[in-house]
């Protein structure tokens, strides 16, 4: 069974950057497209961004676009979520998530494995 650890979360001001990181424990780990996914307190889990197997292919919700940046590094088993420009609405608990397939999805309910969560907090 394939875990998933996320880390670099935190506390930043509005305009701030953080970049998490999420690490699979197998060398599987190319074999999963992966999502990351947010929820904020009394809201449903939305999809962030995406990343095909490759790390070519890409797909930004639209309130993230041109801000976030993800990435994977199939070597290390990692991928990446780079948070540039953030604001106070992108206050949420991130979580990274695998599914076997080439693509991803933007769906959360097709995803397999999912890390235990990681905090951001953006201050005005």
């Amino acid at each position: 069974q394939v875990q998933l650890i996320e880390s670099g979360g935190g506390a930043v001001q509005a305009g701030g950057s953080l970049r998490l990181s999420c690490a699979a424990s197998r060398n599987t780990f190319n074999i999963y497209a992966m999502g990351w996914f947010r929820q904020a307190p009394g809201k449903e889990r939305e999809f962030v961004a995406r990343v095909d197997r490759s790390g070519t292919g890409t797909t930004y919700a639209d309130s993230v676009k041109g801000r976030f940046t993800i990435s994977r590094d199939n070597a290390k088993n990692t991928v990446f979520l780079q948070m540039n420009s953030l604001k106070p609405e992108d206050t949420a608990v991130y979580y990274c998530a695998g599914v076997r397939s080439w693509l991803g999805s933007t769906r959360p309910d097709d995803y397999t494995l999912w890390g235990q969560g990681t905090q951001v907090t953006v201050s005005s």
